[in-house]
């Protein structure tokens, strides 16, 4: 991130102090900002593969990319209370798991290890979003000493966004694999949207894709809970649940994926299913594969809406 960038940005922060509770200054932020703007920047992948708004397709890029400047991290998406520029970013991007497509997979030397506390990371979405430079959060992380350890950094976080910045605007949670049904709560207390994402559509299919992760009690059940929150509580505002299928790596058909999505849709309240393309990462077990089809991927989505909007 450039100076001239920094200095903007404080000048836009600076020109807020009159307005605002938050007495920001010049000199913090020159203290402050560079180094955690530039570890934000590094995190610019954690945008590659995680869609977040109504049309997934524009958000998605085939390749990773490779300035690592901090506009990477930021995409336009479509949510519902219309079009928002989004702060994609991740508590880590170290995993103790190996997905065999994910580019964060533990052992691959080519991902560059970041991680922030929730302190730090709630300060730098601040800043970014007062500076008017995002207009909202998705918020996700690699696995680090477990999923219940790394879901409290993701709800600290939000937590400190919500209550010290008095932040009210959008913000899209990542619910990691076996979270427990509080942290399940919490998040969607906090949160817009929230994400479980099966990945696949049959333990066998997530088998071939994460080897480590158990698709009824880490996954299929955090969506079954979190439809049983939403009956419990059916007077507080919750957040919407989402899921995300990585489509065509591993032989998974277009039946096997709208078929358990229709159910996810009439019996677990799902808000959408999100259908990325399989694209293939250097430095993982699917290197060699082909990426799959987008027009798959488009009839998918034109499918599902089907299902979803007219059963």
């Amino acid at each position: 991130m450039g100076d001239e960038k920094i200095l903007h940005i404080a000048q836009r922060l600076f020109a807020l102090t009159n307005r605002t509770s938050v007495q920001y200054t010049v000199h913090m932020l020159i203290q402050t900002l560079p180094d955690t703007m530039t570890r934000l920047a590094q995190m610019g992948d954690a945008a590659v593969f995680e869609p977040v708004g109504d049309n997934p397709q524009q958000e998605r890029r085939r390749v990773p990319y490779q300035s690592h400047s901090l506009e990477e991290c930021i995409t336009n998406v479509s949510t519902p209370t219309g079009k928002r520029k989004i702060l994609k970013t991740m508590v880590t991007t170290a995993c103790e798991r190996n997905c065999y497509y994910c580019p964060f997979r533990a052992g691959r030397s080519k991902t560059k290890r970041v991680t922030f506390g929730p302190d730090e990371l709630a300060s730098g979405f601040d800043t970014l979003q007062r500076a008017g430079q995002v207009e909202g959060m998705f918020l996700s992380s690699g696995i680090i000493k477990g999923s219940v350890t790394t879901q409290d950094k993701i709800i600290d976080t939000v937590e400190i966004i919500r209550d010290r910045y008095n932040y009210q605007g959008y913000i899209h949670l990542k619910i990691m694999p076996g979270a427990e049904y509080d942290q399940l709560y919490r998040a969607m207390q906090l949160a817009d949207r929230v994400s479980v994402n099966l990945e696949g559509p049959t333990q066998e299919r997530l088998d071939a894709l994460a080897p480590k992760k158990d698709f009824q009690r880490e996954l299929l059940h955090m969506l079954q809970l979190a439809e049983q929150i939403r009956r419990t509580h059916p007077y507080e505002k919750l957040a919407g649940t989402v899921t995300q299928f990585v489509v065509g790596a591993v032989g998974d058909t277009d039946h096997e994926l709208l078929s358990l999505s229709n159910r996810l849709y009439r019996q677990y309240g799902l808000t959408r299913a999100y259908y990325s393309g399989f694209s293939p990462v250097i430095q993982t077990p699917f290197e060699n594969l082909p990426a799959t089809d987008p027009l798959r991927e488009h009839r998918l989505y034109q499918a599902s809406f089907l299902l979803r909007d007219y059963g």
